[in-house]
């Protein structure tokens, strides 16, 4: 039977990073899970506007879920750990707090915007495919084995804590992303970073911060010896790539090791085209042997 879920990309992956949702799309038809558009979505408020304008937030989130409701969908698929994280954190206060949500609806009426009645649950791509049936037919796809390729995982902070609103896995030890790893024929690296923030959420305040967070991984995952970082998060995907350099330069180091979101590992491992993966728009490029280890057959031996 095929899955359906209403599918909630986030802001970057809509906007400037649209390899992460083509990845998205087509690992999903291989899987043969249907994505069902919620075409009038907003952002999902990121940690600003949950801080700044709580209430507002919870506006936001409750017409997002309203929607996925009104179009038949029990599930809403995300793959972003901070919209993760933020609508869980929404539904389960709109869930348990009825009085809340009648004044929620009774304004979201008054605009003539989509109601919420509770019913909905909010998950990661990455929990979907890392164990049970989603697991199973991941495997089944995986027809090009990335053996060779030492792929280090970033789970970053959003997607594990806090675990009594998450509560997948382990939030000191998480395993799915490794499984998903070898399932691709690849080589997982654990490093102690790999469950740290990277730094996104204070770069504008705090930058010497953020980028001294930003290191840890980086230079762990290298030492370690990786060929590349997975990450299931767009905000630390912009993070560990785009703010690589600068990264680099605060540690008077180099690191050149490029970072794959989720979707795309996945895509590599099931044969989906450069075209789809679109890994020529990522910062740090791919390595003629990075590319080569991928096996994804429109790069191997051309420049990204």
């Amino acid at each position: 039977m095929q899955e359906r879920y209403a599918y909630y990309p986030g802001c970057l992956a809509s906007l400037s990073q649209k390899e992460l949702d083509s990845s998205t799309r087509a690992i999903a038809q291989k899987l043969d899970i249907e994505l069902v558009e919620m075409p009038s979505v907003t952002c999902c408020g990121a940690g600003d506007i949950h801080e700044a304008k709580p209430d507002y937030y919870l506006h936001i989130s409750a017409r997002i879920l309203g929607q996925a409701e009104q179009m038949g969908c029990e599930t809403i698929l995300t793959i972003c750990n901070v919209c993760t994280l933020n609508l869980r954190q929404a539904n389960k206060a709109l869930q348990e707090d009825a009085a809340l949500l009648n004044r929620i609806n009774d304004n979201l009426k008054e605009v003539g915007a989509a109601t919420y009645q509770g019913g909905v649950d909010i998950r990661h791509l990455l929990w979907e495919v890392s164990e049970g049936n989603g697991y199973e037919a991941f495997k089944g796809i995986a027809v090009k084995s990335l053996e060779g390729l030492k792929v280090a995982p970033f789970y970053g902070c959003q997607i594990l804590r806090p675990s009594k609103i998450l509560g997948f896995e382990n939030p000191d030890a998480p395993q799915s992303l490794e499984r998903l790893i070898s399932a691709c024929g690849a080589e997982p690296i654990d490093y102690p970073a790999k469950v740290k923030c990277c730094g996104f959420p204070i770069v504008l305040a705090r930058e010497d911060v953020a980028l001294g967070e930003l290191v840890q991984p980086l230079e762990q995952a290298v030492e370690a010896g990786a060929d590349v970082i997975v990450t299931p998060c767009p905000l630390c995907h912009l993070s560990l790539d785009a703010w690589q350099r600068k990264a680099a330069d605060y540690a008077g180091k180099e690191f050149g090791i490029p970072i794959l979101h989720l979707a795309q590992l996945l895509g590599a491992a099931a044969g989906i085209e450069e075209s789809e993966l679109k890994f020529k728009r990522h910062v740090t490029r791919l390595s003629p042997e990075v590319k080569a280890k991928l096996q994804v057959p429109s790069v191997i031996g051309t420049e990204a």
